[in-house]
């Protein structure tokens, strides 16, 4: 066996059931350990790739067409040495040692998922929150927000990390997975160079508006369908946190197409309904106020312990995805065997 295609078999039912079992290895293995810092991560790999070919291929100077071609290259450069980096490892890998070449799938795929690090740094933001230390908040809300923070009150806060936690759910936890099963850990590794070019380059601001637009466009591409399968699971999963269910699915059904993003109103409207809490609004970022819309509706004043709500939402949808993946996978075979 020299390849990933063929240690896992012949067949498509063979592939998607290793790939169903080095996910959840790696949501298992991420749950437990997350991301040790002291480990080098590709997702910093790839983000210093990113910033080089930047500074190289930005200038201010150049024409609106220019800016975008010169984008394109940079999001046709990182995806696909991601890939051929990712695909080369794992072939050397399977060539040594078939099980050598499984334990590298395994921490690659772990390396995609954020489920852990996510609920951590929500969780610090938490404690900040109760224990009424606001600018340790702000700061401890800043490392996971895109937005200005310095200003924001203690509702602001929270209501921030809950948007973070809904969107990342999708971004950082079911796209991934949902990209490993399809394509095993190297589709995870390109996942994941798409998303780090969004989040660096694909703002809609005077240097990037027409430079990252082919990054951003991708991002919206390939979150199109896990960004719903994330709000269909959260719903789901606010049945099973017992959380409002019945309104997270009206709430999803009322405000999912709000946001000028075709993705992002997806999960967090389901989550806004869930925990029964008015989310979005107008936010600062780097230094000018954007005009976002309101989602869901206010049953109840956002609370700290709402942070907590959205965390176990989020860990209970993540585990629903990676079981059905399994089951998925095991019903084509069964198909395919009789």
């Amino acid at each position: 066996m020299t390849s990933y295609t063929a240690i896992s078999g012949s067949g498509l039912a063979h592939f998607l059931i290793l790939n169903s079992l080095i996910l959840l290895c790696s949501f298992i293995l991420d749950a437990m350990i997350g991301d040790p810092e002291w480990l080098p991560h590709p997702v910093r790999l790839i983000g210093r790739a990113i910033n080089l070919l930047d500074r190289h291929l930005y200038r201010d100077t150049d024409e609106n067409k220019t800016k975008y071609l010169k984008g394109l290259l940079l999001t046709l450069a990182i995806t696909a040495s991601t890939g051929i980096i990712s695909a080369l490892m794992l072939y050397l890998c399977f060539k040594i040692n078939r099980y050598l070449g499984i334990a590298l799938s395994v921490i690659m795929s772990t390396y995609c998922l954020a489920a852990h690090d996510l609920k951590k740094a929500a969780m610090q933001v938490y404690k900040k929150t109760v224990s009424d230390d606001l600018t340790e908040a702000r700061k401890a809300v800043g490392m996971i927000v895109g937005r200005d923070t310095e200003n924001l009150s203690v509702h602001g806060v929270i209501k921030a990390v809950i948007e973070s936690v809904s969107e990342n759910l999708s971004d950082g936890v079911i796209a991934p997975a949902f990209f490993i099963f399809i394509f095993g850990p190297i589709g995870g590794l390109v996942y994941k160079s798409i998303n780090t070019l969004d989040s660096m380059v694909g703002y809609k601001n005077d240097r990037y508006l027409y430079f990252g637009r082919a990054s951003a466009h991708l991002d919206d591409a390939c979150n199109y369908i896990p960004s719903r399968l994330s709000a269909l699971l959260v719903i789901i999963a606010s049945a099973l946190t017992k959380c409002d269910f019945e309104h997270a699915v009206i709430i999803w059904k009322r405000d999912r197409r709000k946001h000028s993003s075709p993705n992002s109103a997806q999960t967090e409207s389901a989550m806004a309904g869930a925990l029964g809490i008015q989310l979005g609004g107008p936010a600062s970022y780097f230094g000018k106020i954007v005009e976002k819309p309101y989602l869901g509706d206010i049953k109840h004043d956002i609370i700290a312990d709402d942070i907590k709500k959205a965390c176990r939402i989020m860990y209970t949808a993540s585990f629903l995805f990676v079981a059905i993946t399994f089951v998925i996978s095991l019903v084509i075979f069964l198909c395919i065997s009789t």
